[in-house]
């Protein structure tokens, strides 16, 4: 019986994670690299992602990789996902992070705009089903994490942006529901095939940039009083790439600090 140490390594494992210059993203990737394993991150310009791969650390002489990727593009991903498997020479794990975002809200988002948030979904798939083919390929199992959000599951407060430029979308909302509906499907036809495919869901973690009175409203409806910082989310994350949740599928793992309990 392997133990706790040796299920949640990733040691001799390849993670590709999109996104990864984010703020969020990197301290994911940041993980994934702590665990062992060799990441391949990718972001819409090629500096960034070479930026944060040269900061991940190296465990037992681990190499890290970057590629130029816009999962908006299915050329690009395409393009994206076949250079990082010719630079790792595989992938195990495969990190859905990136997205294009935008602030509108139900007042004034055009339906160009809403439609344009929902390609992200279609990024999302387009990535998972190669990830999907190239290890059924290889004939190994693979895990997907696709990121949603504590708002694919309940609605926002609207006190909490009144009054503010930024905003809680509605195709953002819309967005993540659908990627929590996908990961339970895309689970059910891919079990057999050993591809694991569960969700993460953050709760609020605004970024430096996020306006102050806006973070200050968000603290007052946590349970936990507080915003989460990047790193709490680095355990959520490898323990769904890991052998630690290996009979875990379809799931959504939710890391609000206590939002979507109330």
């Amino acid at each position: 019986m392997k133990n706790v140490t040796d299920l949640l390594s990733l040691r001799g494992k390849a993670a590709f994670i999109s996104g990864a210059s984010g703020f969020l993203g990197s301290a994911m990737a940041q993980a994934l690299a702590e665990a062992g394993a060799s990441v391949v991150v990718s972001s819409r310009k090629l500096s960034q992602a070479e930026q944060v791969a040269g900061s991940l650390p190296s465990v037992d002489g681990t190499k890290h990789f970057a590629v130029e990727m816009d999962q908006m593009e299915e050329s690009s991903i395409q393009a994206g996902f076949e250079r990082a498997i010719q630079l790792a020479e595989k992938i195990d794990v495969l990190v859905n992070n990136g997205q294009e975002s935008h602030p509108q809200d139900w007042r004034d988002v055009t339906a160009e705009q809403f439609n344009r948030m929902l390609q992200n979904a279609t990024g999302y798939f387009l990535l998972s089903r190669m990830m999907r083919d190239h290890v059924v390929g290889r004939g190994t199992p693979g895990s997907v994490i696709l990121l949603g959000s504590m708002y694919g599951l309940v609605g926002s407060y609207p006190e909490c942006y009144e009054q503010i430029q930024y905003s809680s979308p509605v195709a953002y909302h819309t967005l993540k529901g659908g990627i929590l509906q996908m990961t339970r499907h895309l689970a059910v036809y891919w079990g057999k095939d050993r591809v694991r495919v569960n969700a993460l869901s953050p709760g609020p973690f605004p970024s430096p940039a996020a306006p102050r009175e806006m973070v200050d409203r968000l603290i007052q409806k946590s349970p936990m009083g507080r915003m989460g910082t990047p790193e709490e989310l680095k355990g959520a994350i490898v323990f769904l790439a890991s052998e630690a949740s290996s009979y875990m599928t379809g799931q959504n793992l939710v890391i609000d600090g206590g939002w979507t309990a109330w």
